[in-house]
């Protein structure tokens, strides 16, 4: 993750590097190096086009930095569900505070968690959310471990169980993970802009919405300690009584890729001067292959291994182009279902920031 990370950084220093510079003159004495200064000319040419706007839609960004204070609130939850019988289980909600220092399209900083203000995880999950807003194209990035702090919700067993007798009940035997990325063109770029409600780095003038389409890959793991789970619920049923699992939830661990093609709209509504809110959505059509051993499981291509999954953006901001304050909700669904199961996963965030931007660009200065 750390090597993806700084390739990641790599690529978007030369972007950067890209965005406001002189160019560079095809001056070199020698013929190749003449030929090698064209073509990174001609590439940050074609970088260039990907971050450009209308200015009577959109306010670009008048500032080289930028200081923010944010506080995230992370929320999951995850459904097991198998021939009538559902588990529902969800961790706490973490919420972490912060300083982020930025420069254009950089952002660093540090959240800490206010309940735990150490830099051990201690069993907690873990979390890498990196989402990168040009005009034309978006990318996220997302690597995540349950860890073992999930508690059961809610329980569907059958009509001769009460499910509320399991409710709050910590049960640490269950671990997802996901790795992935999703990529995503917007198509009327030029109009609409989605850093002004998600990077706070352009401001959006008029009302406008945009359709977009991406494409996207996760990597997923989900273990379950299927027996600590049956024991755990005895413990909870009266003496004499036990609960009987459908066989479906009888597994340990599944490994699975998700191979994704979205869809959607984004739309921004400038509500008032320098306020502005958004919303977005977009239905993804994945098609998902397992790696685990399960009873049941089709081998090959089979219509039934495709499966829904949504990604939800909304925010509300205010930006005088100086200073900003605002608030954002991003969430994500992953779904999961054989001919034994189905296992559904949502999770996101919610932020809200206010920001100062400082040191205009030079040519600012003069108006």
């Amino acid at each position: 993750m750390r090597l993806l990370l700084g390739i990641i950084l790599l690529l978007v220093t030369c972007v950067v590097e890209g965005r406001d510079g002189d160019g560079i003159m095809a001056s070199a004495p020698l013929p190749r190096d003449t030929v090698k200064v064209r073509e990174i000319s001609r590439l940050r040419e074609t970088i260039r086009g990907l971050d450009r706007t209308e200015d009577d839609y959109i306010e670009p960004q008048h500032y080289e930095f930028t200081v923010m204070m944010q506080m995230t609130r992370t929320f999951e939850n995850f459904v097991l569900s198998s021939n009538g019988q559902s588990i529902s289980l969800a961790p706490d909600g973490l919420t972490k505070v912060g300083p982020f220092f930025g420069w254009r399209w950089f952002f660093f900083g540090y959240t800490f968690d206010i309940k735990n203000l150490n830099f051990s995880n201690g069993g907690l999950r873990k979390q890498f959310d990196l989402s990168i807003y040009s005009s034309q194209v978006g990318i996220d990035l997302y690597y995540r471990r349950s860890g073992s702090d999930y508690k059961i919700r809610d329980v569907k067993l059958g009509d001769d169980i009460d499910g509320d007798i399991f409710e709050g009940m910590p049960f640490a035997g269950v671990n997802v993970g996901i790795t992935g990325v999703n990529a995503y063109y917007i198509f009327n770029h030029k109009h609409f802009s989605y850093p002004a409600a998600f990077s706070q780095s352009t401001c959006q003038k008029i009302s406008c919405g945009s359709w977009m389409a991406g494409v996207g890959y996760t990597h997923n793991t989900l273990d379950l300690d299927y027996q600590r789970l049956q024991r755990d619920l005895d413990e909870r049923m009266k003496a004499g009584q036990t609960v009987r699992l459908d066989s479906g939830m009888l597994f340990n661990s599944i490994k699975y890729s998700d191979f994704m093609l979205s869809g959607g709209y984004a739309y921004n509504w400038v509500f008032a001067k320098n306020w502005l809110f958004c919303a977005s959505g977009q239905l993804a059509v994945s098609y998902k292959t397992s790696y685990g051993k399960l009873a049941d499981e089709k081998n090959g291509f089979d219509i039934g291994k495709f499966n829904p999954d949504v990604i939800g953006r909304f925010g509300v901001i205010y930006n005088n182009v100086k200073w900003y304050v605002g608030a954002s909700i991003i969430m994500r669904t992953n779904n999961y279902r054989t001919s034994r199961f189905t296992a559904n996963n949502a999770f996101g965030s919610v932020n809200a920031y206010i920001g100062y931007n400082f040191m205009l660009k030079k040519k600012y200065r003069n108006k």
